[in-house]
């Protein structure tokens, strides 16, 4: 007689980002973000917890509003609130901005989701070089 084996739930899939590492020279670019979708509700909690924590409580988050999917004007990430804000700015396309009061403003360039494999390694791979 065999027993059926309990598996284990899924893990949570992988954060693809990368920042630059801390220094004291403003920059543009604060890393990479390569996110599985444009789905904001989805993908947003999963990289505001790999952020480092000497970031802080990141309040504020600004995304092209073209290119990602519909989200209300704010949502509970663990237990906090944030704000989404949205933006046509033909500058910034492909970033995020994370605001942290007190701290300070990252900014991430977005790598599209349908980017391969072998196209998103030297973006995010250039995206996380100190400059």
């Amino acid at each position: 007689m065999t027993t059926p084996t309990q598996s284990s739930p899924p893990s949570p899939p992988r954060l693809r980002l990368r920042l630059v590492p801390h220094g004291g020279v403003p920059r543009s670019i604060d890393g990479g973000w390569w996110p599985r979708s444009y789905d904001l509700l989805t993908e947003l909690p999963l990289l505001l917890a790999g952020l480092p924590h000497a970031w802080g409580h990141i309040t504020n988050v600004t995304v092209n509003g073209s290119v990602w999917s519909p989200a209300p004007g704010r949502m509970l990430v663990h237990n906090q609130v944030v704000r989404l804000h949205r933006t046509q700015a033909a500058s910034a396309p492909h970033t995020i901005v994370l605001l942290t009061p007190g701290r300070g403003r990252w900014d991430l360039l977005i790598i599209p989701p349908d980017t391969t494999e072998e196209a998103a390694e030297p973006l995010m791979a250039a995206a996380g070089a100190h400059t």
